[in-house]
C-alpha cells in the first residue's frame, strides 16, 4: 500500500486562503494541488503574512518575534504527533526580502526534515536598505534550503551566484490547472474587429503603470479596428477609468470577475492578451490565456519569458516600452494568420509542458530523493 506522506506547506507572501485575488495567490493553490497529484499530502502550516510593503524596521522584527513564536507552536505540535503524522518534508512558497521566512527553518532544524523553497529570489542590493532584516530572514531561509524549485530564468541568476554546496537548483516552471476551468472549449475565428484582452488588479505602482502603457498604446493605434475588454478592479479603478476614457466605446471595463466560466468565454472570444507586464514576476493570466489559444503580447520584464514563448506563442516587448508594445500589437491586429498561428502553438503550450499534471510530475521527481533521504 502506497503510503501518503505529509508536507508542511507556507506562503509568506500571501496565504492561498487570502481572500483577495492574485497570481501569487492562485499559484499557491495549485501548488497545493500539484503536491496531491505528486502523492503528497499537503498541510498549510501557518497563515502568518510576513509582507512588509514599506521597509519599516518595527515592522519586519515584529514579524520575526510573531514567526519565532508560531515556529515554537508548530514544533510543540508536531512532535505530539505520531511519526507518520508529522511533515516528511517543509515547503515554502515564494521568499524574498519583503517577505521572508522565519518559521520554515526553525521547525525543519527541530524535525529533521528537508526544506525546500519554490520561487526564491536574492536580492543584494537590499541588504544595506529599510528592508536589511526582511532581507537577512530571507537570505538565511533560502541559504538553509536543500533543494530550490526555479520557476523562472530570471531568478536563477542570482540563485545560481548565492548557491551553497548543498544546495540544488531544480527548474520547476510555472503552471495552471487546465483541467479546473468548466465547460467545453469553444472559439469563433469571425471576422469581427479583433478583441483585445487584459485581466489584472487595479492597484497603485507597477499595475497602474502597465495600465498606462496599454492605454497610451492603444491611442497610437486609434486608426486600426479593435475593442479591448478589461477584467480588473481596485482602488485605482477611477484612475484606469480615465486612461481608457479616450477611448470609449472601445473599451469594456468588466470590474472583478470571479466565475471562472465567464472568465474562460472571455479568454476564447479574445483575438490577443495584452499586458505590459510591468515588474511581473512571470504572470498568471498570460498562462490562462495561452491556454485558451490566445496569443499574447506581453513586456519582457522579469519572468515573463518563462511563461511566453517570444516569436512562438506571442511577442514580448523591450521594457516599460510604449512604442515596441504598440507596434507589436499593431502587427499581429493586422495579421490574422500569424494570431491564430501563435494561439494554436500558446494552447499546445500550456496543454502540454505547464499544466497540473506535468507539474505534479516534475514535483515528485525533485521531492521524492529528499523525502527518501536522498539528494535530488
Amino acid at each position: 500500500m502506497t503510503v501518503v506522506r505529509p508536507v508542511a506547506f507556507y506562503a509568506p507572501l500571501k496565504s492561498p486562503n487570502h481572500p483577495l485575488p492574485s497570481g501569487d495567490r492562485t499559484m499557491a493553490r495549485l501548488l497545493m494541488k500539484a503536491f496531491g497529484r505528486a502523492g503528497f499530502a499537503p498541510q498549510l502550516a501557518s497563515e502568518l503574512r510576513t509582507l512588509d510593503k514599506t521597509g519599516d524596521r518595527q515592522r519586519q522584527e515584529g514579524l520575526r518575534q510573531e514567526s519565532t513564536e508560531e515556529a515554537s507552536r508548530l514544533i510543540a505540535h508536531y512532535e505530539g504527533l505520531p511519526d507518520e503524522q508529522r511533515p516528511c518534508l517543509w515547503f515554502t512558497y515564494h521568499v524574498y526580502y519583503k517577505a521572508p521566512d522565519w518559521i520554515g527553518p526553525q521547525v525543519a532544524d527541530a524535525l529533521g526534515i528537508p526544506y525546500v523553497v519554490a520561487e526564491g529570489s536574492r536580492a543584494a542590493k537590499r541588504a544595506g536598505g529599510p528592508w536589511a532584516l526582511g532581507h537577512e530572514g530571507a537570505e538565511a531561509a533560502l541559504d538553509r534550503a536543500g533543494a530550490i524549485l526555479v520557476m523562472t530564468a530570471h531568478d536563477r541568476e542570482a540563485l545560481e551566484a548565492g548557491r551553497p554546496q548543498h544546495q540544488a537548483l531544480i527548474d520547476f516552471p510555472p503552471f495552471i490547472d487546465v483541467q479546473d476551468w468548466p465547460g467545453s472549449s469553444a472559439r469563433s475565428d469571425d471576422e469581427a474587429d479583433p478583441c483585445l484582452l487584459t485581466v489584472a488588479m487595479m492597484r497603485e505602482g507597477d499595475k497602474l503603470a502597465s495600465y498606462r502603457i496599454l492605454a497610451a498604446a492603444l491611442h497610437n493605434l486609434r486608426h486600426l479596428p479593435w475593442t479591448l475588454d478589461v477584467v480588473g478592479d481596485g482602488e485605482a479603478r477611477h484612475k484606469v477609468e480615465r486612461l481608457f476614457a479616450p477611448l470609449a466605446p472601445r473599451v469594456r471595463l468588466h470590474g472583478r470577475i470571479d466565475s471562472k466560466a465567464d472568465l474562460k468565454a472571455l479568454y476564447e472570444a479574445a483575438d490577443l492578451f495584452v499586458w505590459p507586464a510591468v515588474n511581473e514576476a512571470y504572470g498568471m493570466v498570460l498562462l490562462e490565456a495561452q491556454a485558451f489559444r490566445c496569443a499574447v503580447v506581453a513586456g519582457a520584464y522579469g519572468g515573463v519569458a518563462s511563461v511566453v514563448k517570444h516569436g512562438k506563442t506571442g511577442l514580448l516587448t523591450p521594457p516599460g516600452s510604449i512604442a515596441g508594445f504598440a507596434d507589436a500589437v499593431g502587427h499581429l491586429l493586422q495579421d490574422r494568420e500569424m494570431r491564430h498561428r501563435l494561439g494554436f502553438a500558446a494552447s499546445r503550450f500550456v496543454r502540454q509542458e505547464r499544466d497540473l499534471d506535468r507539474a505534479a510530475e516534475r514535483l515528485r521527481d525533485a521531492l521524492r530523493p529528499l523525502t527518501d533521504g536522498a539528494r535530488p
